[in-house]
């Protein structure tokens, strides 16, 4: 199941480098995960200050 960026995101890209597939894009306002390339692996999680990354 792929992760999501909910509406906490602050739009500071902590999480883009470090998603080892490159599917975290920035958006407007707000980052957004490409979930069909998602791969689920979570690394992008402990580095979001607002904790808006959550698996759909």
């Amino acid at each position: 199941m792929p992760r999501i960026i909910n509406d906490d995101c602050i739009g500071c890209g902590a999480c883009a480098p470090e998603c080892p597939v490159s599917c975290i894009h920035e958006g407007t306002p707000i980052y957004k995960i490409d979930e069909a390339e998602c791969i689920d692996c979570g690394a992008c999680d402990p580095v979001c200050p607002t904790s808006a990354i959550v698996a759909k």
